[in-house]
């Protein structure tokens, strides 16, 4: 079980260490799986408690997060890793505290100044979050709800290019909420911005942290009310209706778009 409880250091004991160099955590590569190191395995990496987190507890143990510099060199035996490839290898609960850990360091490292005053922030011994030292207004960590919604018309699923995207690969649609606007609205306003159709029957499907820096993916599905797909040739390059039988290149298993999308072919398979 994983439980919270943000704190500013030191504590007692081994437990485990989520080490974090340019957006990839440190992992043991000594035995037959990847595990996340003890501790005391990261003892010569000169980390200090004013720069560490605790995230919460995991086996009875807790769990800190600390960055390292780009330079930091790995500890015998250990490498950095990407979350992307880490997925599916680590244990659930400890890549999702990997995820957690991500997340709050991402937040530490970019919100060093109050946003009201301007004046240096100081941390707060209790929870996740700073303090202006000269107004007072205090800072939470930014998470940024995003929907991302798998649209269904009859027996196929839209599917969209955009213009980050690498060759061939095709996604669901998503898009970041704005103010004053629910969830479901957003759908709707993304779907029609990019697209160009109008959907209906918009329903909750599940969410996902995404660290990158400070995403909350927030699933949807939805059917196709009217419209012809019209791309915005800005964020989106291309769109199309797509069978089961003709899925093109899709996200990775680690995303909830992929999830998504199996959702929708395993609906298919029923039929």
């Amino acid at each position: 079980m994983i439980s919270t409880g943000p704190d500013i250091h030191t504590y007692a004991g081994n437990g485990y260490i989520y080490v974090i160099r340019e957006q990839k955590v440190l992992v043991d590569l000594k035995g037959d799986e990847l595990a996340i190191p003890f501790k005391d395995a990261a003892a010569g990496l000169d980390l200090y408690d004013s720069d560490g987190y605790h995230i919460g507890m995991l086996d009875s143990r807790t769990c800190d997060a600390y960055p390292v510099p780009a330079a930091a060199e790995p500890p015998r035996g250990m490498g950095f890793m990407g979350l992307r490839r880490l997925f599916g290898i680590l244990d659930p609960e400890k890549y999702s505290m990997a995820v957690r850990a991500m997340g709050i360091l991402n937040w530490d490292r970019t919100c060093r100044f109050c946003s009201a005053c301007g004046s240096k922030l100081k941390r707060l011994p209790a929870i996740f979050a700073k303090q202006c030292e000269s107004c007072g207004f205090t800072m939470f960590p930014k998470i940024s709800p995003a929907v991302i919604v798998a649209v269904e018309k009859a027996d196929t699923i839209l599917l969209a290019r955009a213009n980050r995207f690498a060759e061939n690969l095709y996604s669901v649609l998503a898009g970041f909420a704005e103010p004053g606007e629910s969830l479901e609205d957003t759908v709707r306003r993304e779907i029609k911005e990019e697209v160009g159709i109008e959907v209906k029957d918009v329903r909750y499907f599940g969410s996902q942290p995404w660290p990158y820096p400070d995403s909350l993916m927030i699933g949807f599905t939805a059917s196709w009310s009217s419209g012809e797909i019209t791309v915005d040739n800005d964020e989106i390059t291309d769109a199309r209706w797509f069978t089961v039988e003709g899925l093109p290149l899709i996200p990775d298993k680690i995303s909830i778009a992929r999830s998504l999308i199996d959702s929708f072919v395993e609906k298919i398979g029923r039929r």
